[in-house]
């Protein structure tokens, strides 16, 4: 069924038409698409041998590569707390929040078999040198809560707002954004700010599974906050 939702429209930057009819199933498919390769590149470049010291400016690349690759046809949310907030923005049907959310979960947890596939060996013995994180609670909460609620607060903003409609630097923004994050906070919480890049670690043995609701709890929260924060400085324009 060919439906009329709002979407990113390449020819007037990015902004959302809702005039331009886009199938569901497309729409989904570029969510799973961007998740999967955001996820992979998470495990690739952090499960050594990865990229070190690199693997934050690895992953907020290919998440901005993604988000401009994908944007016009979903919006290249990528993230179950980014639709959150795209969703409470106005901009996100709510017939898309749960196959979206379920799109980008599907994503992680066949990016996380990929990467255990292609690192045969070199997961399970990560594990067992160091083992899964499990984060300080109080510290991982507040570190994944602000910089979820920096992403959310970038997306809305470059990608929703009239103020910066057509503009061509949004992916770079969202992207840096991450980068920013990871280079903050990464030792702390791991720098998901992002549920199915959460689900995602786990999957992988990076992050232990009873440290997941820290994720969701404070991402859910982050992506909240920072839609009523955008709807009090611009209202409903």
């Amino acid at each position: 069924m060919i439906v009329t939702s709002f979407r990113l429209d390449r020819s007037a930057g990015r902004g959302w038409n809702p005039a331009a009819p886009t199938h569901p199933m497309k729409k989904y498919l570029v969510e799973f698409i961007g998740t999967f390769f955001l996820v992979f590149t998470i495990g690739m470049s952090v499960i050594a041998p990865g990229a070190g010291a690199m693997a934050p400016l690895a992953i907020g690349s290919v998440l901005a590569v993604m988000i401009f690759a994908g944007g016009h046809v979903s919006g290249g949310h990528f993230n179950p707390a980014v639709t959150l907030g795209v969703w409470l923005r106005g901009k996100c049907p709510a017939s898309d929040v749960g196959p979206y959310w379920g799109a980008q979960s599907a994503a992680a947890l066949v990016a996380s078999l990929a990467v255990k596939a292609l690192k045969t060996g070199l997961v399970s013995k990560a594990a067992a040198m160091g083992g899964p994180m499990t984060p300080e609670i109080l510290p991982a909460l507040l570190a994944e809560f602000l910089f979820t609620f920096a992403l959310v607060w970038v997306v809305l903003n470059v990608a929703t707002a009239k103020g910066t409609n057509g503009n061509s630097f949004y992916g770079l923004a969202i992207g840096f954004t991450v980068l920013a994050g990871a280079y903050s906070v990464g030792g702390i919480s791991g720098g998901a700010f992002n549920p199915a890049v959460a689900l995602g670690l786990c999957t992988m043995g990076l992050v232990s599974w009873g440290s997941l609701w820290i994720y969701l709890v404070a991402c859910f929260g982050g992506g909240l906050a920072a839609a009523l924060a955008y709807r009090t400085v611009n209202g409903n324009d």
